[in-house]
């Protein structure tokens, strides 16, 4: 049996069958050739064809003949041709096709009013951006007058279904807020829609945080201090504190515990009063804090930071941890990186040598997935991308079960279900996509010579997240790194296990070690 394909024009072009992303020919008429056959439906003359991307010089048939066999080859399956063509015209069979933008095209706003929650939630999904955006064929004049006006077309369809969301949810911030980042992108003049979007944020935010003082300072954006917070076990306390990174979003982070300072720079999915309390990441809070002063904060886009920035490059994650440093005042700590920050400390060690007196890795990657060049890996993680923007957030259980079930595999049931939790509090679907696509891209190789500080590695041995081969790399190419493998299936370490045990061991032998002195860091 055959199985269906997909061509998603809304965004750039894709091509995916059974879930699986069809590799395309590299030759943009040709791919933009295959777009407008599949947008248009219905048989084009040759001639037309031929004028729209072939200069008369050029052959014109004979290139057109070229990229159809190109296509044919693409979208060949079960040796039933998709290409009708006859002598004066082709056709590119759609019976068997979903294109996108058949999917929303003749909505209007009497359609779009009458349409449940549900359907204009999935007809928002369908856009994942500008239509043909990466098609630009700017010496093709007749197919760019037809790509801007399906362009322009779509995106006026598109501001409709977005407006006509913010306003349906307006009673549910958490669930708004990412179609109306979405609205803003596409608006960015719009001061009332700033206004609006800001203050949805700041709703959002205090719906999930316990402390109403602490949703005040969110709001206002300043680095005061926040009253430590009572939990049920006598002593047990954390400090909640804002400060700004160099282009002004706002950054939480919080202290607790006594000692030398110990700083875990930011990972993903983090909420600083969620994680407080969690059955996940209470054990590794009070391990960490137990013999030290334990500042961790929330990454951008995550948690109790600023869910509004724009700017989410691993340049900004390295310029967050500095603005943590230095408004906390540390002079010299340990710097542990978890997960993609891994490399984010890797960065920040080899930027300042004097203000880090040991660097510990644990569970991270050298390489972004997509620098890691997998083709198999890179179409998963596409796909999951894709899941993460139309699913995450909502109300769709399998989807989070499989992404906790890689993440803690070796959970209770009460640890997986906070887990799946988390997903809907700490990030939006928007700020998910664009993390992991920052992600994807991080590349520290040419960093890990130049690590002068010393260095402990630990990798989990079965880690379905980040390749054990990842953390290996870690400690073959930073000069004297002592490198550490658990046995364990999980990214994140559970409490029972005996493998967070084993490192809190490694951790604490390896930080009880002076440093070599270092000369005073500039600041």
């Amino acid at each position: 049996m055959s199985q269906r394909l997909e061509v998603g024009v809304l965004g750039t072009l894709r091509v995916m069958r059974g879930g699986q992303v069809v590799p395309l020919p590299p030759s943009r008429k040709t791919r933009a050739l295959l777009a407008y056959l599949a947008v248009q439906g219905r048989p084009q003359r040759r001639e037309r064809l031929c004028e729209m991307f072939w200069e008369v010089p050029d052959d014109p048939r004979g290139s057109l003949r070229w990229s159809l066999s190109k296509i044919r080859q693409a979208l060949k399956l079960d040796d039933a041709d998709p290409i009708q063509a006859q002598r004066d015209t082709v056709l590119l069979h759609t019976e068997g096709i979903d294109v996108d933008v058949h999917r929303v095209s003749g909505l209007d706003a009497n359609a779009l009013a009458s349409m449940d929650l549900a359907s204009l939630e999935a007809t928002a999904a369908a856009f994942r951006g500008g239509f043909l955006e990466d098609l630009h064929l700017p010496r093709c004049p007749d197919f760019e007058a037809w790509r801007t006006a399906h362009a322009d077309s779509t995106e006026i369809l598109r501001l409709r279904i977005l407006r006509a969301l913010v306003q349906r949810l307006r009673g549910d911030p958490e669930r708004a807020l990412p179609y109306a980042h979405a609205l803003r992108e596409l608006s960015p003049d719009d001061a009332a829609l700033t206004r609006e979007v800001e203050g949805l944020a700041t709703a959002a935010r205090a719906s999930v945080v316990a402390s109403p003082v602490i949703a005040a300072a969110a709001a206002t954006g300043q680095p005061a201090p926040v009253q430590a917070l009572s939990h049920a076990e006598p002593g047990r306390a954390q400090e909640i504190r804002f400060c700004r990174a160099r282009d002004g979003a706002r950054i939480a982070y919080a202290t607790c515990g006594q000692g030398p300072p110990v700083v875990r720079a930011a990972h993903w999915m983090s909420h600083l009063e969620f994680d407080w309390e969690s059955p996940v990441w209470r054990h590794w809070i009070d391990g960490l804090s137990q013999r030290s002063t334990l500042i961790r904060y929330d990454q951008r886009g995550c948690g109790l930071s600023d869910w509004t920035a724009k700017d989410m490059s691993f340049e900004a994650m390295i310029a967050d941890l500095e603005a943590v440093v230095d408004t906390a005042g540390l002079d010299r700590f340990v710097l542990l990186g978890l997960s993609q920050s891994c490399a984010v400390s890797v960065a920040y060690a080899v930027r300042h040598p004097g203000r880090v007196s040991h660097l510990v890795l644990y569970g991270g990657y050298v390489r972004g997935w997509r620098k890691r060049g997998n083709p198999r890996e890179m179409a998963a993680r596409e796909a999951l991308s894709v899941l993460m923007r139309e699913g995450w957030g909502q109300d769709h259980p399998v989807f989070r079960q499989l992404f906790t079930s890689t993440f803690i595999p070796g959970a209770s049931r009460e640890q997986m279900d906070w887990f799946n939790e988390l997903q809907l509090r700490t990030v939006s679907p928007t700020n998910a996509y664009r993390l992991q696509n920052a992600f994807a891209d991080i590349d520290v190789s040419d960093l890990l010579a130049q690590v002068k500080v010393p260095t402990l590695v630990v990798h989990a041995r079965k880690d379905q997240v980040c390749p054990v081969r990842e953390g290996q790399a870690f400690a073959a190419g930073i000069p004297s790194a002592r490198y550490v493998e658990l046995d364990s299936t999980n990214h994140i370490l559970l409490q029972d296990e005996p493998a967070f045990g084993r490192l809190l061991e490694e951790l604490r032998r390896f930080i009880a070690k002076p440093p070599a002195p270092t000369a005073p860091a500039a600041r």
